[in-house]
C-alpha cells in the first residue's frame, strides 16, 4: 500500500514522525530555537500527550522514569544552547544504564552554525562519547529518517540514548512528507545470532558444576527474559543472585533467589562469590561495585559470561566462556540442553550467612525495639502495604540502598534507580515519568533530604499533572552516604553533609500536595495507610535516625567475601 505524502513543515514532520513510533508522550521544555515545534505541538494536544517538565534535566530523567517501566523508549524535547546541555547528566545517566530514550534539541539556523550564535552549542560533539548515536538535522527532508533511525538504535540491541540536534532551517522548511520505517543499519548488529557451539560449551559446565551460582542482571530486564530466566534456574537448581539493576528480574521470594550483589548487597551471595565453582553471569557488566577489589574476585571459579554486548567480555573479569547473544535466546537453548540437577546441599550453605546477617543487621534495622525511626522499618512497612505491582523508585545514597534492600519484589520492572552513574536529583522526574509509563501500578518514590532538593521543582510538574507519585522523603539531615563514609575513613569528620533543611510541610502546601510527617515509628503504619490510600501524589516525610549506617558493607579495595557490619568493624 503506498504512504500518501503531505506538503508540511519539518517541525510537523517531527511530530509526525513521532507518532509513526507509536510515541504517546513527551517530556518537554521550549526555548527559541525549538519555538517551532512547539508551535507544531499546539496542534497534537489530543494524540501527543506533553508534559512541561520544570528543568531540562527532569525531561531526561522523566523519559528515563516512562522507559524503564515501559520498555518503550521515552522522549525529551528541549531548546538550544542551556536547554541542551541541562541535558547531559540524564543522557549519561541513560547511557551507562542503557536506557532507551530520544533527546530531541533545537539548533540554530544552518547559516549560522559554527558563528557562536546566541544560544549555539555543538551538541553532537558534546554528545557523541555518552549516547548510542548522535545526529544533527539541517534538512526537512532527514527528518523521517533520522527519526526512525534514532528510534531503531535507541530501542534495539543493548539499548541507550540517541540525540538529534535539530536546526531551525529544518524545522522551517516545508516539505512532501511520508513517514519512514528503519530495521536495518549497516554494520550494526543490535542481537547477533547465538553460537552453537558457545551453548554447548556453557551447557557442559553447568552440567558439571558442583556449587554453580548465578548473577542476575539489568540485560535480563532489557531483554524480557524474567520467564527464562526462572525455567533456567529452576531446571538447574541453581541459586542466584541479582545486582542493584536486576532486583526485579527475580521476585524477593523466589526460593532460589539468594539476595544482592554488591557492595551493600547481601552476605552470602557475596560470599558465596568466591566459593562458588561456576560463576554464571547473565546480562550484567561486573561493575565495580558488584566485584569489590578484581585481584580476588572469583578466582577459584569457572565463569560464563552472557551478554548481548561483546565489548562487556573480558571488560573487568575474564571470562572462561561466553554467550553472545539476547538472553532471552540463548538462556531458553542452554536450557533445552542442560541436566536437571540437585544442589540442594550447596544451597543449604547459604542459610547459615543469611541467619547471620539477619541477626547483626536486618533485624535491628526493620524490627527496631526503641529508639529513633529507622530508614529499613520505613521502607518495609511501605513495601507491606503496597500493591504487589508497585514500582520502586528511588534518588541515590542511603535511600536507595536501605530502599533496594528491604523493598519487596513482586513484579517485572519494579525498580527504577540510577546504577552507573549514581544521580542525585534522579528520582523525583523519574517517578513522574514512570506514572505515565505505567499509570496502572502505583509509583513509590523514595528519597533522602540532599537528593529531594536536587530537582525539587518538579514539584510543579507533579501538581500541574497530578502525577500519582507517593513521596517518601527519609529526612536524617545529612548527606548519608557520604557521612558514611566520612565516618567510616575520615575520622567522623562531617564536611559539607550536615544539613539545614526547609519547613517541607510549607513546600507541600505550597504545590497542593497533601503531606504527613512521621517522627515516632508509632505513627508510621496509619501515616502509610494514608499515603497509599490517597488518589493522587502524596509526601510522607520520616524523621529518621540522623547517623544511621547501611550494612553490611564491602569497603573500598576489599574483596566481596570481606563484608563489614559496623563501622568498627
Amino acid at each position: 500500500m503506498n504512504v500518501m505524502t503531505e506538503h508540511i513543515t519539518g517541525a510537523e514532520a517531527l511530530l509526525r514522525s513521532l507518532l509513526a513510533e507509536n510515541v504517546d508522550t513527551v517530556f518537554a521544555y521550549p526555548g527559541g530555537s525549538i519555538i517551532k515545534v512547539f508551535d507544531a505541538l499546539y496542534g497534537h494536544r489530543t494524540d501527543l500527550r506533553q508534559i512541561l517538565v520544570r528543568h531540562e534535566q527532569g525531561a531526561t530523567h522523566a523519559a528515563q522514569g516512562y522507559a524503564r517501566v515501559s520498555g518503550r523508549t521515552g522522549v525529551a524535547i528541549v531548546t538550544s544552547g542551556p536547554g541542551a546541555t541541562n541535558t547531559i547528566t540524564g543522557i549519561s545517566d541513560a547511557m551507562l544504564d542503557s536506557t532507551p530514550i530520544v533527546v530531541i534539541a533545537g539548533q540554530v539556523g544552518t547559516d549560522a552554525l559554527g558563528t557562536d550564535a546566541f544560544q549555539e552549542i555543538d551538541l553532537v560533539g558534546v554528545t557523541q562519547p555518552i549516547t548510542k548515536w548522535s545526529y544533527q538535522i539541517r534538512r526537512a527532508e532527514d527528518i523521517a529518517w533520522a527519526v526512525a533511525r534514532a528510534f531503531y538504535i535507541a530501542g534495539s540491541g543493548r539499548p541507550g540514548p540517541v540525540v538529534l540536534d535539530f536546526t531551525k532551517t529544518a524545522q522551517m522548511q516545508q516539505i512532501d512528507f511520508k513517514p519512514a520505517k528503519i530495521d536495518y543499519v549497516r554494520s550494526y548488529i543490535p542481537a547477533p545470532d547465538p553460537i552453537d557451539s558457545q551453548i554447548n560449551e556453557a551447557v557442559a559446565l553447568i552440567n558439571n558444576a558442583k556449587k554453580p551460582l548465578v548473577l542476575v542482571g539489568h540485560g535480563v530486564e532489557l531483554g524480557n527474559a524474567e520467564k527464562e530466566l526462572a525455567a533456567f534456574i529452576e531446571k538447574g537448581n541453581l541459586p542466584a543472585a541479582r545486582t542493584l539493576l536486576g532486583l526485579a528480574a527475580l521476585p524477593s521470594d523466589h526460593p532460589l533467589n539468594m539476595g544482592m550483589l554488591g557492595m551493600h548487597g547481601n552476605l552470602a551471595p557475596n560470599v558465596k562469590t568466591n566459593e562458588c565453582d561456576v560463576l554464571i553471569a547473565v546480562g550484567m557488566r561486573f561493575d565495580d561495585r558488584v566485584t569489590g577489589t578484581l585481584n580476588t574476585y572469583a578466582k577459584q571459579a569457572k565463569i560464563i559470561h552472557l551478554d548481548i554486548d561483546k565489548s562487556e567480555f573480558g571488560k573487568n573479569v575474564k571470562p572462561d566462556v561466553t554467550v553472545l547473544g539476547d538472553c532471552r535466546q540463548t538462556l531458553q537453548l542452554i536450557t533445552e540442553r542442560m541436566e536437571k540437577a540437585d544442589h540442594k546441599e550447596w544451597i543449604e550453605s547459604f542459610k547459615p550467612l543469611d541467619k547471620e546477617e539477619f541477626d547483626k543487621v536486618i533485624n535491628i534495622a526493620v524490627n527496631p525495639k526503641d529508639g529513633p525511626l529507622k530508614m529499613g522499618e520505613v521502607v518495609t512497612e511501605v513495601s507491606k502495604q503496597s500493591p504487589a505491582d508497585s514500582v520502586l523508585v528511588t534518588d541515590v545514597g542511603l535511600n536507595q540502598m536501605f530502599a533496594s534492600r528491604y523493598f519487596k519484589y513482586r513484579s517485572p520492572r519494579s525498580i527504577v534507580t540510577s546504577g552507573g552513574l549514581g544521580t542525585m536529583g534522579f528520582c523525583m522526574p523519574a517517578a513522574i515519568g514512570a506514572t505515565f509509563g505505567a499509570p496502572e501500578r502505583m509509583v513509590l518514590a523514595f528519597f533522602g533530604d540532599g537528593g529531594f532538593q536536587m530537582n525539587i521543582q518538579e514539584l510543579g510538574t507533579i501538581m500541574e499533572n497530578q502525577a500519582p507519585v507517593k513521596m517518601i522523603l527519609m529526612n536524617n539531615t545529612y548527606l548519608g552516604n557520604v557521612r558514611q563514609w566520612q565516618q567510616m575513613m575520615f575520622d567522623s569528620r562531617y564536611s559539607c553533609t550536615h544539613m539545614m533543611n526547609p519547613d517541607y510541610s510549607k513546600i507541600a502546601s505550597a504545590y497542593g500536595i497533601p503531606y504527613q510527617l512521621v517522627t515516632d515509628r508509632s505513627q508510621l503504619a496509619d501515616a502509610v495507610k494514608q499515603m497509599i490510600s490517597a488518589k493522587g501524589p502524596f509526601l510522607l516525610e520520616a524523621a529518621v535516625q540522623e547517623e544511621e549506617n547501611v550494612m553490611p558493607m564491602i569497603k573500598p579495595g576489599n574483596s566481596v567475601d570481606q563484608m563489614i557490619f559496623s563501622i568498627e568493624n
